[in-house]
């Protein structure tokens, strides 16, 4: 629990006792804190966020070295959001410890805090993820060893980093193909005769990279490209603005090539699109030496707010957009994307999630991590209590937050490749689920994605049926030690609005996690997040007044069984 003065979000105490009473404390973790001087701050009095990004960057970058013993470079950072600001004075606190390791790159977790030594408060600032890659050695290539999670915290997100991953590589295809596809026109945007034109605000800024501006291997520090790059989209913003503009958020850096001593980095920076109390950034930084053509290092958008005198963000100028960076409607298309991730993933705690979150291919991407995410999560816990058991299927529950989690647990005979394959197909589930009445196929989005409509029968006499509009994610295991998962939430779509036939429930999050145990042994266990559409078909089985859990998962066992060599067993895209 907070002591007096203290946020809900002060990071806990990196020192845990472990079951057997060992005190544990994660070998790769580094601090770092440092005191803001005025030399860190902008006119404000404030830390510049360019100052923040390089201090996160050089401890992230000792904590990937610390686990890989070798030198590493910065690959990618995620977004970031910028909660609050530091002042001249106060204490910023750094956290990084490796969450996972790949084979020659590995995620490293950051979290900034701030403290204010009079009043002995402290404060979130922001929550990051980095990724590192290990240059090769000598020897050859290097082969990162795995991180081993010890708490249930750093199994979380140990298991959530495979996933962060995976968005990480579908986030620069979109943005390539995008860039790709992308034409020089405005598209339809209102003209304002007070609108200030987009080329005004551009920034063009070149930096010559000296010894200071390296790290220990000799190459341009990725904190300081970033500084650099924050330095010109904030002199973008003020142009737009003519006021010194406060960073809120930057959108993913993804580092695409090196830089080194001797290099002229050219810096550009503009105002993509401007809205009613925040502007959006774009700046890229690219290298030359000499009369060599400039290399792409760098690009990321920023988004800025102006700040009144009562810390509330002012009305912005209007912007006449030009086809700079990205044309307007591709500029559309990418916010609009941005938007539903940040607003329903980052921004927003679990319990705060809507429960049906429109569908569509712009944020397919962001809809299908959280919903893994989330599956994830509930996978990671350790303090399920057990209900009941019969010929061991068991059935758990978790209570927290007022929010009642429950799941089955039970061992089948089958291979886990082949239980995958025939637990994905949603469309069979109606031959050993009573409650499954009806699966439509709504839309193969992709292999990995799948829309369906679901209806259950009514479950008192009278009533009406209800049915839900899910959308299915399923993973294969990122490593030997992951299991296969089958992630279901509730979606909308306009397509299938509510019927008068049926009332519409709503899913959070359920779904199976599959674990190879042996060649022949898997592990099948089916989480839910009850939500009131689900809760009376599994009331009475969490009061312990009935088994139907138990009937229900042993017709799964015998459905497992029966199909365990047909061609069922192939995903729904290979039949």
């Amino acid at each position: 629990m907070a002591s007096e003065g203290t946020d809900e979000n002060t990071p806990q105490d990196p020192l845990f006792i472990l079951e057997n009473g060992e005190v544990y404390r994660n070998p790769t973790e580094v601090k770092m804190s440092q005191i803001v001087l005025p030399c860190h701050a902008n006119h404000c009095g404030e830390l510049s966020a360019g100052q923040l990004l390089k201090w996160m960057d050089s401890t992230a970058c000792l904590s990937a070295e610390r686990h890989a013993g070798c030198s590493c470079i910065t690959a990618s950072v995620d977004d970031i959001h910028f909660e609050r600001t530091i002042e001249v004075g106060q204490v910023v606190n750094i956290i990084a410890k490796v969450n996972r390791a790949f084979t020659s790159s590995m995620e490293v977790g950051i979290l900034v805090t701030c403290e204010d030594l009079y009043t002995d408060r402290q404060w979130k600032v922001c929550h990051a993820f980095a990724t590192f890659v290990a240059r090769r050695t000598e020897a050859g290539k290097v082969q990162l060893k795995q991180v081993i999670p010890r708490t249930q915290m750093e199994q979380m997100e140990y298991s959530l980093a495979a996933e962060r991953r995976r968005m990480r590589l579908i986030h620069a295809e979109i943005i390539t193909d995008l860039l790709s596809s992308s034409t020089a026109q405005l598209g339809e945007c209102q003209e304002y005769q007070d609108a200030v034109p987009a080329e005004r605000t551009r920034v063009e800024s070149v930096e010559l990279v000296l010894p200071p501006h390296a790290n220990h291997q000799v190459s341009t520090f990725g904190g300081q490209i970033m500084a650099w790059m924050e330095n010109v989209a904030t002199i973008a913003a003020s142009r737009l603005c003519n006021a010194h503009p406060t960073l809120r958020t930057i959108d993913m850096f993804h580092f695409r090539g090196p830089s080194h001593i001797g290099d002229r980095l050219v810096l550009k920076a503009i105002v993509n699109n401007a809205f009613k109390n925040s502007m959006e950034v774009g700046v890229c930084a690219e290298a030359y030496q000499g009369g060599e053509p400039l290399r792409h290092i760098n690009s990321a958008f920023m988004t800025f707010e102006v700040l009144d005198s009562d810390r509330k963000p002012r009305t912005l100028p209007r912007l006449r957009p030009e086809p700079v960076f990205l044309s307007f409607i591709l500029q559309k298309q990418i916010i609009i994307a941005l938007f539903v991730y940040r607003k329903y993933i980052i921004s927003c705690k679990q319990t705060e999630v809507p429960l049906s979150v429109p569908w569509d291919p712009s944020n397919q991407m962001y809809l299908s991590y959280n919903n893994v995410s989330a599956l994830k999560l509930m996978d990671a816990r350790n303090n399920w209590v057990l209900t009941s058991e019969k010929n061991k299927v068991s059935l758990y529950t978790l209570e927290e937050n007022q929010v009642l989690c429950f799941k089955v647990e039970m061992h089948v005979s089958i291979p886990a490749e082949q239980t995958f394959h025939l637990l994905s197909d949603l469309r069979r589930r109606k031959e050993w689920d009573r409650h499954y009445e009806e699966c439509e196929l709504i839309n193969q989005a992709d292999e990995e994605d799948t829309l369906y409509r679901v209806a259950t029968p009514s479950v008192s006499k009278g009533s009406k049926g209800q049915d839900f509009i899910l959308l299915a994610s399923r993973r294969k295991p990122c490593d030997a030690g992951d299991p296969y998962l089958i992630a279901l939430r509730s979606v909308t779509l306009p397509t299938h609005p509510p019927t008068e036939d049926y009332t519409r429930g709503e899913v959070l999050c359920a779904g199976f996690s599959i674990w190879e145990e042996s060649c022949t042994v898997t592990k099948i266990t089916y989480y839910n997040q009850a939500t009131p559409g689900v809760l009376p078909y599994i009331s009475t089985d969490i009061a312990g007044l009935s088994s139907s859990f138990y009937c229900a998962f042993s017709a799964c066992s015998h459905f497992l069984e029966a199909n365990k060599d047909s061609l069922a067993a192939l995903p729904p895209s290979a039949l």
